[in-house]
């Protein structure tokens, strides 16, 4: 059944949904599991849960993976160890305030590098919204913060606006460069390969079957989670919405992400400020003003000003 702009939509608010979700969940993953031990187990379970699907629903076509090989290798390279990676280290010396802030800019890179591809500027709203966006997400994180301008970066920002780029790349890619792919295939092989790129970190830096084993069950579900809603379903339904929206007006979507991160920990029983709840009104207004929502309203006022 084909999937309607609508759906492709909810799917794509659900995957930030749930990459805000990871958030907490990373929290309770670290405290039984070292960093890159604990994305490897989490991207382990996603390549299998992954794969099942995809041979229960598609099947593994093997001239997908020959034609597009070169591809899925780069993309999961980029989107999946580099993108999850440099999150990791710069988070080390970095900031959570100012990395998110630095994260919220994905959607600003994602559609410079689709500009550069297509040799085409992005339209007047999808610009403003973006603007309008990361205003709203600047306010949320930073909880006001950034008014005074007092926001200093530290050495890890860098490596993570580094991954930041990462995933604007992997975003535009997965359109650009894969040819014939479904979105489950291009999830699942893209996982596939970072997830190999994780797995030699891992064991460079750590011990990852020593720490797995000696894991708490609580880091154990954290990473289930991840793994499955965080992973599996994220990056599924993010590349719905790239192959039925396109790429520049899916990565809008991604400034929901830390703000649904902020609605959780509300249910958690942390309360925002007044002003982080006003930076979630202004990031909701710019992903409708980026997807062209008021554009009609505005020509028609527009026509209606000139008579």
């Amino acid at each position: 059944m084909k999937t309607t702009p609508n759906t492709a939509v909810l799917l794509t608010l659900l995957a930030t949904f749930f990459w805000g979700s990871n958030f907490q969940a990373t929290r309770f993953a670290l405290s039984g599991l070292p960093p890159w031990t604990a994305s490897v187990e989490r991207f382990l379970i996603a390549v299998a849960g992954i794969f099942l699907i995809m041979a229960i629903k598609e099947g593994v076509r093997r001239d997908i993976l020959s034609r597009n090989l070169l591809a899925f290798i780069l993309l999961g390279v980029i989107g999946v160890a580099g993108f999850n990676g440099a999150l990791f280290v710069g988070l080390q010396s970095a900031s959570p305030i100012t990395a998110s802030l630095i994260m919220a800019t994905t959607p600003i890179s994602a559609n410079i590098i689709e500009a550069i591809l297509g040799k085409r500027m992005p339209g007047m709203d999808r610009i403003i919204g973006m603007a309008i966006s990361l205003v709203g997400v600047s306010l949320v994180i930073t909880e006001g913060q950034i008014l005074s301008g007092h926001l200093v970066f530290a050495s890890g920002d860098l490596i993570i606006l580094a991954g930041s780029i990462c995933w604007a790349a992997y975003t535009v890619g997965t359109r650009a460069f894969v040819s014939g792919a479904t979105p489950l295939e291009t999830t699942g092989w893209t996982m596939l390969f970072g997830t190999i790129a994780l797995v030699i970190v891992a064991f460079i830096c750590e011990n990852p079957i020593q720490a797995a084993i000696g894991g708490t069950g609580l880091s154990f579900a954290a990473t289930l989670w991840m793994g499955t809603a965080g992973s599996v379903l994220a990056y599924l339904f993010w590349n719905v919405g790239i192959a039925v929206r396109g790429p520049g007006k899916t990565s809008i979507f991604f400034n929901f992400v830390p703000v649904f991160a902020l609605l959780i920990q509300l249910t958690m029983g942390i309360v925002p400020h007044a002003v982080q709840i006003i930076g979630i009104v202004i990031t909701i207004l710019g992903v409708f003003v980026g997807q062209g929502r008021f554009s009609g309203l505005l020509f028609k006022r527009s026509a209606v000003s000139r008579k």
